[in-house]
Protein backbone atom coordinates (compact mmCIF):
# COMPACT_ATOMS: atom_id res chain seq x y z
CA UNK A 1 0.00 0.00 0.00
CA UNK A 2 1.33 3.49 -0.71
CA UNK A 3 2.67 5.56 1.49
CA UNK A 4 0.45 8.49 2.37
CA UNK A 5 1.54 12.48 2.74
CA UNK A 6 1.20 13.54 6.46
CA UNK A 7 1.38 16.97 5.91
CA UNK A 8 -1.73 20.03 4.90
CA UNK A 9 0.67 22.71 3.98
CA UNK A 10 -2.39 25.19 3.54
CA UNK A 11 -2.74 24.89 7.42
CA UNK A 12 0.39 26.77 8.78
CA UNK A 13 -0.85 28.65 10.72
CA UNK A 14 1.11 32.39 11.85
CA UNK A 15 3.03 32.05 15.15
CA UNK A 16 2.56 34.13 18.20
CA UNK A 17 5.56 33.41 19.87
CA UNK A 18 5.17 36.21 22.40
CA UNK A 19 3.76 36.07 25.80
CA UNK A 20 -0.01 37.89 25.55
CA UNK A 21 -2.08 39.54 28.62
CA UNK A 22 -4.25 39.06 32.35
CA UNK A 23 -7.85 40.78 34.13
CA UNK A 24 -14.03 40.33 35.90
CA UNK A 25 -18.00 40.40 34.78
CA UNK A 26 -20.96 41.69 34.05
CA UNK A 27 -25.00 40.69 33.03
CA UNK A 28 -25.96 40.31 29.58
CA UNK A 29 -26.65 42.86 27.79
CA UNK A 30 -29.72 41.19 25.70
CA UNK A 31 -32.82 39.89 26.97
CA UNK A 32 -33.02 36.52 26.40
CA UNK A 33 -35.87 34.72 23.53
CA UNK A 34 -38.14 32.29 24.63
CA UNK A 35 -36.36 28.80 26.17
CA UNK A 36 -36.23 26.36 23.41
CA UNK A 37 -34.65 22.97 23.11
CA UNK A 38 -33.47 21.81 19.86
CA UNK A 39 -36.08 19.44 18.71
CA UNK A 40 -39.21 20.92 21.10
CA UNK A 41 -42.14 21.94 20.44
CA UNK A 42 -42.81 25.84 20.35
CA UNK A 43 -45.79 28.31 21.20
CA UNK A 44 -47.07 31.57 21.15
CA UNK A 45 -47.90 33.27 17.85
CA UNK A 46 -44.86 34.03 16.64
CA UNK A 47 -44.43 29.87 16.74
CA UNK A 48 -47.51 29.08 15.14
CA UNK A 49 -47.37 25.75 13.90
CA UNK A 50 -44.88 22.50 14.00
CA UNK A 51 -41.40 23.02 15.54
CA UNK A 52 -39.72 21.61 12.74
CA UNK A 53 -41.00 20.75 9.51
CA UNK A 54 -39.67 20.29 5.83
CA UNK A 55 -37.70 23.02 3.86
CA UNK A 56 -36.22 22.95 0.06
CA UNK A 57 -32.54 22.88 2.01
CA UNK A 58 -33.45 20.34 5.25
CA UNK A 59 -35.23 19.85 7.97
CA UNK A 60 -36.04 23.35 8.98
CA UNK A 61 -36.53 24.50 12.74
CA UNK A 62 -39.02 27.32 13.93
CA UNK A 63 -36.70 28.17 16.92
CA UNK A 64 -33.81 28.69 14.63
CA UNK A 65 -35.88 30.65 11.86
CA UNK A 66 -36.91 32.84 14.97
CA UNK A 67 -33.32 33.10 17.18
CA UNK A 68 -31.79 34.81 13.11
CA UNK A 69 -34.99 37.34 12.74
CA UNK A 70 -33.77 38.87 15.79
CA UNK A 71 -31.49 42.16 15.37
CA UNK A 72 -27.54 41.40 14.73
CA UNK A 73 -24.51 43.10 14.43
CA UNK A 74 -21.46 43.46 12.80
CA UNK A 75 -19.72 44.51 15.63
CA UNK A 76 -18.28 40.84 16.02
CA UNK A 77 -16.18 42.04 13.20
CA UNK A 78 -12.19 42.53 13.93
CA UNK A 79 -10.55 44.63 11.10
CA UNK A 80 -7.64 45.30 10.55
CA UNK A 81 -4.51 44.12 12.29
CA UNK A 82 -4.69 42.46 15.54
CA UNK A 83 -1.83 42.39 18.35
CA UNK A 84 -1.87 42.81 21.99
CA UNK A 85 -4.54 40.96 23.49
CA UNK A 86 -5.46 36.76 23.78
CA UNK A 87 -6.61 34.07 25.75
CA UNK A 88 -8.54 31.10 26.28
CA UNK A 89 -11.70 29.90 28.05
CA UNK A 90 -11.89 27.13 31.05
CA UNK A 91 -14.25 25.48 28.97
CA UNK A 92 -14.52 24.44 25.35
CA UNK A 93 -17.86 24.00 24.97
CA UNK A 94 -20.72 24.76 28.07
CA UNK A 95 -24.25 24.29 28.60
CA UNK A 96 -26.65 26.84 30.47
CA UNK A 97 -25.54 27.41 33.84
CA UNK A 98 -22.09 26.67 34.09
CA UNK A 99 -19.15 28.76 34.98
CA UNK A 100 -17.07 29.82 32.31
CA UNK A 101 -13.42 31.88 32.93
CA UNK A 102 -11.88 33.55 30.75
CA UNK A 103 -7.87 33.95 30.97
CA UNK A 104 -6.50 36.95 28.78
CA UNK A 105 -3.33 38.55 28.88
CA UNK A 106 -2.76 42.41 27.44
CA UNK A 107 -0.51 45.03 26.82
CA UNK A 108 -3.32 47.54 27.30
CA UNK A 109 -4.63 49.20 30.73
CA UNK A 110 -8.11 47.79 30.04
CA UNK A 111 -10.08 45.62 28.11
CA UNK A 112 -13.46 44.00 27.74
CA UNK A 113 -14.96 40.68 26.23
CA UNK A 114 -18.17 40.13 24.36
CA UNK A 115 -19.83 37.27 23.49
CA UNK A 116 -21.29 36.98 20.35
CA UNK A 117 -23.42 34.32 18.91
CA UNK A 118 -22.43 33.33 15.38
CA UNK A 119 -25.37 32.92 12.95
CA UNK A 120 -27.38 34.84 10.40
CA UNK A 121 -29.58 37.64 11.91
CA UNK A 122 -30.52 39.39 8.63
CA UNK A 123 -27.14 38.96 7.21
CA UNK A 124 -25.26 40.84 10.01
CA UNK A 125 -23.78 36.96 10.85
CA UNK A 126 -23.79 37.60 14.96
CA UNK A 127 -25.84 38.53 17.75
CA UNK A 128 -24.73 40.18 21.12
CA UNK A 129 -25.79 37.96 23.95
CA UNK A 130 -22.98 39.22 26.80
CA UNK A 131 -20.76 42.01 27.63
CA UNK A 132 -18.58 42.45 30.18
CA UNK A 133 -17.47 45.45 32.86
CA UNK A 134 -14.58 46.99 31.58
CA UNK A 135 -11.47 44.64 33.61
CA UNK A 136 -8.25 46.06 34.49
CA UNK A 137 -5.66 44.35 31.81
CA UNK A 138 -2.14 42.80 32.66
CA UNK A 139 0.27 41.06 30.89
CA UNK A 140 0.34 37.23 31.82
CA UNK A 141 3.63 35.76 32.49
CA UNK A 142 5.85 33.38 29.27
CA UNK A 143 3.83 30.07 28.85
CA UNK A 144 5.69 27.56 29.59
CA UNK A 145 7.16 24.86 27.41
CA UNK A 146 7.68 21.18 28.51
CA UNK A 147 10.52 19.56 27.53
CA UNK A 148 10.12 16.35 25.81
CA UNK A 149 6.94 16.40 24.39
CA UNK A 150 7.31 20.68 23.45
CA UNK A 151 3.88 21.32 24.75
CA UNK A 152 2.82 24.90 25.12
CA UNK A 153 0.63 25.40 27.95
CA UNK A 154 -0.35 28.70 29.62
CA UNK A 155 -1.73 27.11 32.89
CA UNK A 156 0.48 29.78 35.15
CA UNK A 157 -1.76 32.27 34.06
CA UNK A 158 -4.79 33.79 36.48
CA UNK A 159 -7.92 34.12 36.23
CA UNK A 160 -9.41 37.59 34.74
CA UNK A 161 -13.17 37.48 34.01
CA UNK A 162 -15.70 34.91 34.85
CA UNK A 163 -19.48 34.35 33.69
CA UNK A 164 -22.50 32.28 33.84
CA UNK A 165 -23.96 30.88 30.76
CA UNK A 166 -27.70 31.58 31.47
CA UNK A 167 -30.57 31.27 29.56
CA UNK A 168 -29.57 34.25 27.44
CA UNK A 169 -27.03 32.09 25.45
CA UNK A 170 -28.96 30.38 23.16
CA UNK A 171 -27.37 27.04 22.14
CA UNK A 172 -24.97 28.08 19.30
CA UNK A 173 -21.39 28.77 17.94
CA UNK A 174 -19.88 31.53 19.99
CA UNK A 175 -16.93 34.02 19.26
CA UNK A 176 -16.05 36.14 22.65
CA UNK A 177 -14.50 39.40 21.48
CA UNK A 178 -11.53 40.44 23.57
CA UNK A 179 -11.02 44.06 22.85
CA UNK A 180 -9.04 46.66 24.40
CA UNK A 181 -7.49 50.76 23.75
CA UNK A 182 -5.54 50.86 20.74
CA UNK A 183 -6.63 48.58 18.66
CA UNK A 184 -6.02 45.62 20.45
CA UNK A 185 -8.73 42.68 19.59
CA UNK A 186 -9.12 39.03 19.23
CA UNK A 187 -11.48 36.24 19.41
CA UNK A 188 -11.62 32.77 21.90
CA UNK A 189 -14.25 30.58 20.50
CA UNK A 190 -16.88 28.46 22.94
CA UNK A 191 -19.59 26.56 21.91
CA UNK A 192 -22.82 26.27 23.79
CA UNK A 193 -24.83 23.00 23.42
CA UNK A 194 -28.07 21.42 24.82
CA UNK A 195 -27.89 17.89 26.34
CA UNK A 196 -31.65 17.61 25.83
CA UNK A 197 -31.20 18.55 22.14
CA UNK A 198 -33.01 15.60 19.08
CA UNK A 199 -32.29 18.08 16.48
CA UNK A 200 -31.93 16.58 12.80
CA UNK A 201 -28.79 17.60 12.56
CA UNK A 202 -25.34 18.40 14.87
CA UNK A 203 -23.02 20.69 13.96
CA UNK A 204 -19.70 19.55 15.40
CA UNK A 205 -16.81 21.94 16.14
CA UNK A 206 -13.73 20.78 15.11
CA UNK A 207 -11.51 21.67 18.25
CA UNK A 208 -9.50 18.48 17.97
CA UNK A 209 -7.29 19.61 14.74
CA UNK A 210 -8.11 23.56 15.72
CA UNK A 211 -5.75 22.21 18.75
CA UNK A 212 -3.40 20.43 16.50
CA UNK A 213 -3.01 23.23 14.51
CA UNK A 214 -2.55 26.25 17.22
CA UNK A 215 1.10 27.37 16.75
CA UNK A 216 0.98 29.77 19.46
CA UNK A 217 3.78 29.46 21.73
CA UNK A 218 5.95 27.69 18.76
CA UNK A 219 4.76 24.47 18.58
CA UNK A 220 1.79 22.17 17.20
CA UNK A 221 1.69 18.90 15.39
CA UNK A 222 2.79 20.05 12.30
CA UNK A 223 5.75 22.44 13.31
CA UNK A 224 7.68 23.21 15.98
CA UNK A 225 10.95 25.73 17.17
CA UNK A 226 14.96 24.61 16.46
CA UNK A 227 16.51 22.35 13.80
CA UNK A 228 15.62 19.23 12.13
CA UNK A 229 17.17 16.61 9.70
CA UNK A 230 16.34 17.75 6.43
CA UNK A 231 13.49 15.99 4.55
CA UNK A 232 12.47 13.63 7.42
CA UNK A 233 8.75 13.56 8.57
CA UNK A 234 7.11 14.54 10.86
CA UNK A 235 9.37 17.22 11.91
CA UNK A 236 11.39 16.18 14.91
CA UNK A 237 10.55 19.82 16.69
CA UNK A 238 6.65 19.24 16.38
CA UNK A 239 4.78 18.82 20.14
CA UNK A 240 3.93 15.70 20.92
CA UNK A 241 1.15 17.50 23.32
CA UNK A 242 -0.52 20.15 23.01
CA UNK A 243 -2.86 22.14 25.80
CA UNK A 244 -6.58 24.23 25.42
CA UNK A 245 -5.07 26.07 28.43
CA UNK A 246 -3.54 28.70 25.68
CA UNK A 247 -4.82 31.05 22.92
CA UNK A 248 -5.19 29.85 19.42
CA UNK A 249 -3.11 31.32 17.23
CA UNK A 250 -5.13 31.37 14.01
CA UNK A 251 -7.68 33.59 12.52
CA UNK A 252 -7.26 36.05 15.04
CA UNK A 253 -7.93 33.72 17.65
CA UNK A 254 -10.98 32.07 16.77
CA UNK A 255 -8.98 28.47 15.67
CA UNK A 256 -9.69 27.71 12.05
CA UNK A 257 -13.88 28.23 12.76
CA UNK A 258 -13.92 31.50 11.01
CA UNK A 259 -12.43 29.99 7.60
CA UNK A 260 -13.69 26.28 7.83
CA UNK A 261 -16.52 26.51 9.66
CA UNK A 262 -18.35 29.44 10.14
CA UNK A 263 -19.66 29.62 6.19
CA UNK A 264 -21.60 26.47 7.11
CA UNK A 265 -22.84 27.53 10.23
CA UNK A 266 -24.28 31.03 8.78
CA UNK A 267 -25.77 29.18 5.89
CA UNK A 268 -27.66 26.50 8.09
CA UNK A 269 -29.04 28.87 10.29
CA UNK A 270 -29.65 31.54 6.96
CA UNK A 271 -31.71 28.71 6.05
CA UNK A 272 -33.57 28.13 9.05
CA UNK A 273 -32.50 24.20 9.50
CA UNK A 274 -32.95 21.98 12.55
CA UNK A 275 -29.54 22.20 14.09
CA UNK A 276 -27.61 21.46 17.51
CA UNK A 277 -24.25 22.40 18.40
CA UNK A 278 -21.45 20.23 19.60
CA UNK A 279 -17.58 19.86 19.97
CA UNK A 280 -15.22 16.45 19.51
CA UNK A 281 -14.94 16.60 23.15
CA UNK A 282 -19.03 16.88 23.24
CA UNK A 283 -19.35 13.81 21.26
CA UNK A 284 -16.11 12.11 23.34
CA UNK A 285 -17.18 13.29 26.61
CA UNK A 286 -21.10 12.13 25.91
CA UNK A 287 -21.08 9.41 23.42
CA UNK A 288 -24.42 8.64 23.48
CA UNK A 289 -25.25 11.88 22.10
CA UNK A 290 -25.32 11.84 18.55
CA UNK A 291 -27.62 8.39 18.54
CA UNK A 292 -30.60 11.26 19.15
CA UNK A 293 -30.00 12.76 15.67
CA UNK A 294 -30.12 11.78 11.97
CA UNK A 295 -27.27 13.23 10.92
CA UNK A 296 -23.71 14.34 11.96
CA UNK A 297 -22.11 17.08 9.98
CA UNK A 298 -18.35 16.77 10.18
CA UNK A 299 -16.94 20.41 9.67
CA UNK A 300 -13.76 21.91 8.91
CA UNK A 301 -10.52 20.28 8.56
CA UNK A 302 -11.31 17.28 10.78
CA UNK A 303 -8.28 14.88 10.60
CA UNK A 304 -8.38 14.47 13.86
CA UNK A 305 -10.46 11.57 16.09
CA UNK A 306 -9.89 10.21 19.40
CA UNK A 307 -11.09 6.74 20.03
CA UNK A 308 -14.16 7.43 22.22
CA UNK A 309 -15.22 10.04 19.47
CA UNK A 310 -14.55 7.55 16.54
CA UNK A 311 -16.66 4.55 18.30
CA UNK A 312 -19.50 7.32 19.14
CA UNK A 313 -19.89 7.82 15.09
CA UNK A 314 -19.42 4.48 13.97
CA UNK A 315 -22.40 3.61 16.89
CA UNK A 316 -24.51 6.23 15.59
CA UNK A 317 -24.14 5.26 11.71
CA UNK A 318 -24.67 1.53 12.86
CA UNK A 319 -28.08 2.67 14.13
CA UNK A 320 -28.97 4.53 10.71
CA UNK A 321 -27.71 8.12 11.39
CA UNK A 322 -26.33 9.51 8.32
CA UNK A 323 -22.89 11.67 8.15
CA UNK A 324 -21.48 14.32 6.12
CA UNK A 325 -17.69 14.85 6.10
CA UNK A 326 -17.41 18.09 4.70
CA UNK A 327 -13.71 18.40 4.31
CA UNK A 328 -11.29 16.39 3.63
CA UNK A 329 -9.08 13.91 5.32
CA UNK A 330 -11.42 12.95 8.48
CA UNK A 331 -10.42 10.80 10.49
CA UNK A 332 -6.81 10.46 9.46
CA UNK A 333 -5.16 11.27 12.84
CA UNK A 334 -5.27 9.69 15.91
CA UNK A 335 -5.71 11.53 19.03
CA UNK A 336 -6.28 11.27 22.66
CA UNK A 337 -7.30 13.85 25.43
CA UNK A 338 -5.55 13.77 29.29
CA UNK A 339 -6.09 16.36 32.29
CA UNK A 340 -4.60 19.64 32.62
CA UNK A 341 -4.12 21.91 36.04
CA UNK A 342 -7.21 23.31 34.94
CA UNK A 343 -9.42 20.07 33.84
CA UNK A 344 -10.11 17.09 32.25
CA UNK A 345 -9.61 16.78 28.99
CA UNK A 346 -7.83 19.45 28.45
CA UNK A 347 -4.62 18.17 26.71
CA UNK A 348 -4.00 16.48 23.15
CA UNK A 349 -1.86 14.02 22.77
CA UNK A 350 -0.45 12.59 19.27
CA UNK A 351 3.30 11.21 19.23
CA UNK A 352 2.42 10.66 15.56
CA UNK A 353 4.92 7.73 15.89
CA UNK A 354 3.47 4.55 17.85
CA UNK A 355 6.95 3.38 19.17
CA UNK A 356 7.64 7.10 20.84
CA UNK A 357 4.15 6.84 22.90
CA UNK A 358 4.18 5.66 26.26
CA UNK A 359 1.25 3.17 26.05
CA UNK A 360 2.70 1.34 23.10
CA UNK A 361 2.79 -1.89 24.30
CA UNK A 362 0.39 -1.33 27.38
CA UNK A 363 -3.49 -1.48 27.53
CA UNK A 364 -5.75 -0.63 24.90
CA UNK A 365 -3.64 -0.66 21.28
CA UNK A 366 -6.23 1.43 20.18
CA UNK A 367 -5.20 4.18 22.23
CA UNK A 368 -1.88 4.52 21.03
CA UNK A 369 -1.02 7.26 18.65
CA UNK A 370 0.86 6.36 15.77
CA UNK A 371 0.73 9.03 12.53
CA UNK A 372 -2.62 7.72 11.11
CA UNK A 373 -5.01 5.60 12.91
CA UNK A 374 -3.98 2.98 9.92
CA UNK A 375 -1.07 2.60 11.45
CA UNK A 376 -0.36 -0.53 14.32
CA UNK A 377 -1.13 -1.03 16.61
CA UNK A 378 -4.23 0.88 16.57
CA UNK A 379 -4.94 -0.72 12.40
CA UNK A 380 -7.75 0.84 12.02
CA UNK A 381 -7.77 2.49 8.98
CA UNK A 382 -11.00 5.11 8.44
CA UNK A 383 -11.11 4.45 4.48
CA UNK A 384 -14.15 2.03 4.91
CA UNK A 385 -16.13 4.38 6.94
CA UNK A 386 -15.11 7.69 5.00
CA UNK A 387 -15.44 6.54 1.76
CA UNK A 388 -12.30 7.78 0.52
CA UNK A 389 -8.36 8.26 0.90
CA UNK A 390 -6.75 11.37 2.01
CA UNK A 391 -4.80 12.12 -1.26
CA UNK A 392 -2.46 14.95 -0.63
CA UNK A 393 -3.11 18.55 -1.10
CA UNK A 394 -3.05 21.56 -3.40
CA UNK A 395 -0.63 24.26 -2.74
CA UNK A 396 -1.83 27.33 -0.24
CA UNK A 397 -3.86 29.49 -2.61
CA UNK A 398 -4.12 27.22 -5.52
CA UNK A 399 -7.50 26.14 -6.67
CA UNK A 400 -9.12 23.95 -9.47
CA UNK A 401 -12.58 22.63 -10.57
CA UNK A 402 -14.92 20.45 -9.09
CA UNK A 403 -15.83 18.05 -12.21
CA UNK A 404 -19.22 16.80 -12.19
CA UNK A 405 -19.02 12.46 -12.47
CA UNK A 406 -23.00 11.69 -12.41
CA UNK A 407 -24.74 14.49 -13.21
CA UNK A 408 -28.49 11.69 -13.01
CA UNK A 409 -27.18 11.97 -9.41
CA UNK A 410 -29.20 13.18 -7.04
CA UNK A 411 -27.04 15.54 -5.16
CA UNK A 412 -27.31 17.70 -8.52
CA UNK A 413 -30.78 18.12 -8.53
CA UNK A 414 -31.71 21.49 -9.96
CA UNK A 415 -28.46 22.55 -10.46
CA UNK A 416 -28.89 22.02 -14.37
CA UNK A 417 -25.24 20.56 -14.80
CA UNK A 418 -24.09 17.82 -16.99
CA UNK A 419 -21.56 14.82 -17.07
CA UNK A 420 -18.19 16.49 -17.16
CA UNK A 421 -18.84 20.08 -16.35
CA UNK A 422 -16.68 21.86 -14.15
CA UNK A 423 -17.49 23.86 -10.85
CA UNK A 424 -14.14 26.34 -10.83
CA UNK A 425 -12.46 26.91 -8.11
CA UNK A 426 -13.96 24.43 -5.46
CA UNK A 427 -11.12 21.99 -4.90
CA UNK A 428 -8.38 23.32 -2.91
CA UNK A 429 -6.10 22.64 0.09
CA UNK A 430 -6.50 18.94 1.33
CA UNK A 431 -7.88 16.14 -1.01
CA UNK A 432 -9.77 13.04 -0.88
CA UNK A 433 -9.84 10.74 -3.63
CA UNK A 434 -11.42 6.84 -4.28
CA UNK A 435 -8.92 4.13 -4.56
CA UNK A 436 -9.90 0.78 -4.82
CA UNK A 437 -6.60 -0.75 -3.12
CA UNK A 438 -7.19 1.26 0.28
CA UNK A 439 -10.52 -1.31 0.46
CA UNK A 440 -12.88 1.03 -0.27
CA UNK A 441 -17.03 0.29 0.24
CA UNK A 442 -17.96 -1.44 -2.44
CA UNK A 443 -21.11 0.87 -2.99
CA UNK A 444 -19.24 3.71 -3.35
CA UNK A 445 -20.76 6.20 -5.65
CA UNK A 446 -18.53 8.98 -7.31
CA UNK A 447 -20.37 12.12 -7.71
CA UNK A 448 -17.32 14.05 -8.38
CA UNK A 449 -13.98 12.81 -10.27
CA UNK A 450 -11.94 16.42 -10.22
CA UNK A 451 -8.60 15.81 -11.51
CA UNK A 452 -5.28 18.17 -10.48
CA UNK A 453 -2.41 18.78 -12.66
CA UNK A 454 0.29 17.87 -11.97
CA UNK A 455 3.00 20.15 -10.38
CA UNK A 456 -0.47 22.17 -8.44
CA UNK A 457 0.32 20.27 -5.20
CA UNK A 458 1.90 16.91 -3.60
CA UNK A 459 0.13 13.11 -3.80
CA UNK A 460 1.88 10.20 -3.12
CA UNK A 461 -0.78 7.44 -4.46
CA UNK A 462 -0.75 7.67 -8.33
CA UNK A 463 -3.08 9.60 -10.16
CA UNK A 464 -4.17 12.81 -8.28
CA UNK A 465 -7.92 13.40 -8.36
CA UNK A 466 -10.72 14.84 -5.58
CA UNK A 467 -13.34 12.69 -5.66
CA UNK A 468 -16.89 13.53 -4.17
CA UNK A 469 -18.30 10.07 -2.29
CA UNK A 470 -21.34 8.55 -1.23
CA UNK A 471 -22.47 5.28 -0.32
CA UNK A 472 -25.01 3.75 2.24
CA UNK A 473 -25.58 0.59 4.10
CA UNK A 474 -28.49 -1.55 2.94
CA UNK A 475 -28.82 -3.50 6.76
CA UNK A 476 -29.16 -0.18 9.12
CA UNK A 477 -29.86 2.73 5.99
CA UNK A 478 -27.30 5.03 7.06
CA UNK A 479 -25.34 7.40 4.54
CA UNK A 480 -22.19 8.70 4.37
CA UNK A 481 -20.83 11.93 1.87
CA UNK A 482 -17.60 12.69 1.77
CA UNK A 483 -16.97 15.96 -0.56
CA UNK A 484 -13.64 15.42 -0.95
CA UNK A 485 -11.86 18.38 -0.34
CA UNK A 486 -10.98 21.31 2.57
CA UNK A 487 -12.02 23.87 0.30
CA UNK A 488 -16.10 22.83 0.35
CA UNK A 489 -17.31 25.01 3.20
CA UNK A 490 -15.28 28.14 1.99
CA UNK A 491 -16.68 27.55 -1.56
CA UNK A 492 -20.81 28.10 0.03
CA UNK A 493 -19.52 32.01 0.86
CA UNK A 494 -17.29 32.38 -1.95
CA UNK A 495 -18.59 34.67 -4.76
CA UNK A 496 -15.31 35.83 -6.87
CA UNK A 497 -16.15 33.29 -9.44
CA UNK A 498 -19.45 34.44 -9.93
CA UNK A 499 -19.14 36.33 -13.38
CA UNK A 500 -22.27 37.09 -15.88
CA UNK A 501 -22.74 34.14 -18.18
CA UNK A 502 -20.93 30.89 -15.96
CA UNK A 503 -20.66 28.87 -13.27
CA UNK A 504 -21.38 30.80 -9.67
CA UNK A 505 -18.80 28.99 -7.69
CA UNK A 506 -21.08 29.62 -4.85
CA UNK A 507 -24.58 29.28 -6.14
CA UNK A 508 -24.22 25.78 -7.50
CA UNK A 509 -21.98 24.71 -4.24
CA UNK A 510 -25.14 26.07 -2.05
CA UNK A 511 -27.88 24.06 -4.09
CA UNK A 512 -25.48 20.62 -4.08
CA UNK A 513 -25.50 21.48 0.04
CA UNK A 514 -28.93 21.77 0.25
CA UNK A 515 -29.49 18.68 -1.53
CA UNK A 516 -27.08 16.80 0.72
CA UNK A 517 -28.88 17.95 3.60
CA UNK A 518 -32.54 17.71 2.84
CA UNK A 519 -31.95 13.74 1.96
CA UNK A 520 -29.81 12.80 4.58
CA UNK A 521 -32.25 15.18 7.31
CA UNK A 522 -35.22 12.86 6.38
CA UNK A 523 -33.74 9.54 8.14
CA UNK A 524 -31.34 6.87 6.82
CA UNK A 525 -30.16 7.89 3.92
CA UNK A 526 -30.66 3.96 1.91
CA UNK A 527 -34.33 4.50 1.96
CA UNK A 528 -34.71 6.86 0.42
CA UNK A 529 -31.70 7.68 -2.32
CA UNK A 530 -29.31 3.70 -1.86
CA UNK A 531 -26.06 4.94 -3.59
CA UNK A 532 -25.63 3.30 -7.05
CA UNK A 533 -22.26 1.80 -7.18
CA UNK A 534 -20.28 3.80 -10.11
CA UNK A 535 -16.52 3.68 -9.20
CA UNK A 536 -15.63 1.04 -11.87
CA UNK A 537 -17.04 3.25 -14.73
CA UNK A 538 -15.82 6.79 -13.61
CA UNK A 539 -11.99 5.65 -12.21
CA UNK A 540 -11.38 2.64 -14.06
CA UNK A 541 -10.25 0.32 -11.50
Amino acid sequence: MPNRLGLAAAFLLTAVLAGCTHPAPRAATSSPPARVSAGATTAGPAAAGPATFPGPDGARARWVIQENDRPGTTAWEIHGSHAGIAGFASLVYAREDQRVTLYVSTTGPWFRAQAFRMGWYRGKGARLIWTSARVAGSRQPACQVKSGVNMVACDNWSPSVSFTVTQAFVQGDYLIKLTGPGNRQSYLPLTVWDPASTATYVIKNDVFTWQAWNFYGGYDYYQGLGSCPPDVYPICSRARVVSYDRPYAAEQGSGNFLGLEYPLVKWAEQHGLDVTYATDLTVQEHPGYLLRHRVLLSLGHDECWSMTERQAAVTAYDHGANIVFFAASPVLRHVRTQPSPFGPDRELVDYRDSAADPLDGKGNPRQVTGNEWSNPPSSWPEYDFVGDTYAGFLEPGLHVGFRVADASAWVFAGTGLRDGQVIPGVIASDVDKFDKAYGQPADDQILGHSPIPPGLGQTSIGAFFSDMTYYTNAATGAGVLDTGTNNWIPALDDHSGCHAGGICESTMIQRITGNILRLLGQGPAARHQPSVPNWRQVTGQ
